[in-house]
Protein backbone atom coordinates (compact mmCIF):
# COMPACT_ATOMS: atom_id res chain seq x y z
CA UNK A 1 0.00 0.00 0.00
CA UNK A 2 1.37 3.44 -1.03
CA UNK A 3 1.60 6.04 2.08
CA UNK A 4 0.48 9.43 0.82
CA UNK A 5 1.84 12.77 2.40
CA UNK A 6 -0.61 15.05 3.31
CA UNK A 7 -0.76 18.12 1.71
CA UNK A 8 -1.02 21.97 3.35
CA UNK A 9 -4.05 22.72 3.38
CA UNK A 10 -5.08 19.12 5.11
CA UNK A 11 -2.42 19.21 7.74
CA UNK A 12 -4.03 22.61 8.48
CA UNK A 13 -7.34 21.14 9.23
CA UNK A 14 -6.27 18.61 10.91
CA UNK A 15 -4.41 20.90 13.38
CA UNK A 16 -7.53 23.09 13.95
CA UNK A 17 -9.86 20.03 14.64
CA UNK A 18 -6.88 18.65 17.43
CA UNK A 19 -7.02 22.24 19.16
CA UNK A 20 -10.88 22.80 19.15
CA UNK A 21 -11.70 18.76 20.41
CA UNK A 22 -12.39 18.20 23.99
CA UNK A 23 -12.06 14.85 25.57
CA UNK A 24 -15.21 12.20 26.33
CA UNK A 25 -14.34 12.43 30.32
CA UNK A 26 -12.15 14.61 32.46
CA UNK A 27 -11.29 14.81 36.23
CA UNK A 28 -13.30 17.94 36.53
CA UNK A 29 -15.06 20.51 34.33
CA UNK A 30 -15.94 24.43 34.81
CA UNK A 31 -19.45 24.93 35.29
CA UNK A 32 -21.58 27.79 34.21
CA UNK A 33 -20.68 30.35 37.12
CA UNK A 34 -17.18 29.29 37.33
CA UNK A 35 -16.82 26.81 39.69
CA UNK A 36 -15.72 23.31 39.25
CA UNK A 37 -17.49 20.65 39.59
CA UNK A 38 -16.51 16.57 39.71
CA UNK A 39 -17.17 14.71 36.95
CA UNK A 40 -18.69 11.41 37.54
CA UNK A 41 -16.73 8.93 38.56
CA UNK A 42 -16.30 6.36 35.85
CA UNK A 43 -18.22 2.92 35.97
CA UNK A 44 -16.48 -0.13 37.38
CA UNK A 45 -16.68 -2.39 34.99
CA UNK A 46 -14.80 -5.08 36.99
CA UNK A 47 -16.97 -8.13 37.71
CA UNK A 48 -17.52 -9.12 41.11
CA UNK A 49 -16.42 -12.38 42.45
CA UNK A 50 -20.18 -13.93 44.29
CA UNK A 51 -19.30 -15.55 47.70
CA UNK A 52 -18.03 -19.25 48.12
CA UNK A 53 -21.07 -21.27 48.32
CA UNK A 54 -20.55 -23.49 51.69
CA UNK A 55 -19.61 -27.09 51.35
CA UNK A 56 -22.82 -29.50 52.07
CA UNK A 57 -22.75 -31.20 54.64
CA UNK A 58 -22.91 -35.12 55.65
CA UNK A 59 -26.76 -36.07 55.89
CA UNK A 60 -29.35 -38.91 55.74
CA UNK A 61 -32.67 -39.15 53.55
CA UNK A 62 -35.29 -38.62 55.61
CA UNK A 63 -33.28 -37.52 59.34
CA UNK A 64 -35.85 -34.88 59.66
CA UNK A 65 -38.81 -36.62 58.95
CA UNK A 66 -41.50 -36.75 61.58
CA UNK A 67 -42.13 -40.52 62.55
CA UNK A 68 -45.08 -39.41 64.44
CA UNK A 69 -48.49 -41.27 63.17
CA UNK A 70 -50.62 -38.23 62.69
CA UNK A 71 -53.58 -37.32 64.86
CA UNK A 72 -56.39 -37.60 62.06
CA UNK A 73 -57.30 -39.85 58.96
CA UNK A 74 -58.38 -37.89 55.88
CA UNK A 75 -60.72 -40.88 55.51
CA UNK A 76 -62.35 -42.32 58.72
CA UNK A 77 -63.23 -46.28 58.74
CA UNK A 78 -66.19 -47.86 57.16
CA UNK A 79 -67.29 -48.88 61.23
CA UNK A 80 -66.44 -44.86 62.48
CA UNK A 81 -68.48 -43.54 59.66
CA UNK A 82 -71.62 -45.92 59.92
CA UNK A 83 -71.21 -45.51 64.31
CA UNK A 84 -71.29 -41.59 63.43
CA UNK A 85 -74.48 -41.88 60.87
CA UNK A 86 -77.41 -40.35 62.38
CA UNK A 87 -80.10 -42.23 64.19
CA UNK A 88 -82.87 -42.45 61.85
CA UNK A 89 -85.34 -45.16 63.57
CA UNK A 90 -86.44 -45.56 67.04
CA UNK A 91 -83.85 -45.04 69.60
CA UNK A 92 -85.14 -48.40 71.86
CA UNK A 93 -85.01 -50.44 68.88
CA UNK A 94 -82.27 -49.27 67.84
CA UNK A 95 -80.29 -50.04 71.05
CA UNK A 96 -82.15 -53.94 70.68
CA UNK A 97 -80.93 -53.72 67.10
CA UNK A 98 -77.23 -53.30 67.79
CA UNK A 99 -77.30 -55.81 70.53
CA UNK A 100 -78.63 -58.44 68.06
CA UNK A 101 -81.57 -58.45 70.17
CA UNK A 102 -84.05 -58.43 66.42
CA UNK A 103 -83.79 -61.22 64.37
CA UNK A 104 -83.67 -60.63 60.50
CA UNK A 105 -87.04 -61.63 58.68
CA UNK A 106 -84.87 -62.21 55.34
CA UNK A 107 -81.06 -62.74 54.42
CA UNK A 108 -78.97 -62.25 51.11
CA UNK A 109 -75.65 -63.66 51.26
CA UNK A 110 -73.31 -61.59 48.61
CA UNK A 111 -70.16 -63.11 49.30
CA UNK A 112 -68.02 -64.32 46.74
CA UNK A 113 -70.01 -62.29 44.42
CA UNK A 114 -68.57 -59.58 41.82
CA UNK A 115 -69.82 -56.18 42.08
CA UNK A 116 -71.37 -56.40 38.38
CA UNK A 117 -73.71 -59.40 40.11
CA UNK A 118 -73.56 -58.48 43.39
CA UNK A 119 -75.35 -54.91 42.73
CA UNK A 120 -78.65 -56.06 41.49
CA UNK A 121 -78.61 -59.13 43.65
CA UNK A 122 -79.03 -56.27 46.34
CA UNK A 123 -81.23 -53.90 44.83
CA UNK A 124 -83.51 -56.65 44.08
CA UNK A 125 -83.58 -58.56 47.44
CA UNK A 126 -84.09 -54.86 48.87
CA UNK A 127 -87.18 -53.83 46.95
CA UNK A 128 -88.90 -57.17 47.31
CA UNK A 129 -88.30 -57.21 51.04
CA UNK A 130 -89.98 -53.79 51.15
CA UNK A 131 -93.08 -54.94 49.25
CA UNK A 132 -93.82 -57.90 51.22
CA UNK A 133 -93.84 -55.26 54.23
CA UNK A 134 -90.56 -56.76 56.02
CA UNK A 135 -88.58 -54.34 58.35
CA UNK A 136 -85.41 -55.73 59.29
CA UNK A 137 -83.37 -57.65 56.59
CA UNK A 138 -79.25 -59.35 56.83
CA UNK A 139 -77.53 -57.97 54.24
CA UNK A 140 -74.13 -60.42 54.27
CA UNK A 141 -70.63 -59.20 52.70
CA UNK A 142 -67.88 -61.18 53.79
CA UNK A 143 -65.19 -59.60 55.37
CA UNK A 144 -63.02 -59.64 52.39
CA UNK A 145 -59.96 -61.10 51.49
CA UNK A 146 -55.83 -59.23 51.52
CA UNK A 147 -55.21 -59.48 47.99
CA UNK A 148 -51.72 -58.58 46.67
CA UNK A 149 -50.98 -55.32 46.73
CA UNK A 150 -49.04 -54.79 43.00
CA UNK A 151 -49.79 -51.12 42.28
CA UNK A 152 -48.91 -47.93 43.34
CA UNK A 153 -52.13 -47.19 44.79
CA UNK A 154 -53.43 -49.19 47.54
CA UNK A 155 -56.87 -51.46 47.48
CA UNK A 156 -59.45 -51.64 50.64
CA UNK A 157 -59.93 -55.02 51.64
CA UNK A 158 -64.03 -55.95 51.27
CA UNK A 159 -64.99 -54.37 47.87
CA UNK A 160 -68.57 -55.46 48.42
CA UNK A 161 -68.25 -54.65 52.41
CA UNK A 162 -67.46 -50.93 51.34
CA UNK A 163 -69.62 -50.90 48.65
CA UNK A 164 -73.37 -52.12 50.26
CA UNK A 165 -73.83 -49.31 52.32
CA UNK A 166 -72.57 -46.68 49.19
CA UNK A 167 -75.47 -48.45 47.17
CA UNK A 168 -77.88 -48.74 50.14
CA UNK A 169 -78.22 -44.89 49.90
CA UNK A 170 -78.77 -44.03 46.27
CA UNK A 171 -81.67 -44.53 44.51
CA UNK A 172 -83.68 -46.47 43.83
CA UNK A 173 -82.81 -48.21 47.51
CA UNK A 174 -82.40 -45.23 49.18
CA UNK A 175 -85.80 -43.95 49.61
CA UNK A 176 -86.70 -47.76 51.45
CA UNK A 177 -83.96 -47.91 53.47
CA UNK A 178 -84.12 -46.24 57.34
CA UNK A 179 -81.02 -47.52 58.49
CA UNK A 180 -77.67 -49.24 58.23
CA UNK A 181 -75.64 -50.09 60.91
CA UNK A 182 -72.91 -53.44 61.28
CA UNK A 183 -74.60 -56.53 62.30
CA UNK A 184 -74.17 -57.97 65.55
CA UNK A 185 -71.34 -60.53 65.71
CA UNK A 186 -74.31 -63.61 66.10
CA UNK A 187 -75.20 -62.13 62.76
CA UNK A 188 -71.86 -62.25 61.18
CA UNK A 189 -70.57 -59.10 62.70
CA UNK A 190 -68.11 -56.95 60.02
CA UNK A 191 -68.61 -59.03 57.61
CA UNK A 192 -72.72 -58.37 57.30
CA UNK A 193 -75.26 -55.10 57.69
CA UNK A 194 -78.39 -55.11 59.72
CA UNK A 195 -80.78 -53.08 56.81
CA UNK A 196 -83.62 -51.55 58.52
CA UNK A 197 -86.25 -50.86 55.95
CA UNK A 198 -89.57 -47.89 55.81
CA UNK A 199 -92.90 -49.02 56.16
CA UNK A 200 -94.29 -49.51 52.64
CA UNK A 201 -96.96 -46.81 53.47
CA UNK A 202 -94.59 -44.30 54.73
Amino acid sequence: MTRRHLRPDEIALWRQVTETARPLRRDRGPARDGATIPAKPARDTRSTKEPAAEPIRDFEIGERADGRRPDHDTLPGLRERLSAAPVSMDRKAFGKLRRGKLAPEARIDLHGMTIERAQPALTGFVMRAHGAGKRLVLVITGKGRHGEDTGPIPTRRGVLRHNVPQWLSRPPLSHMVLQVTEAHPRHGGAGAYYVYLRRSRE
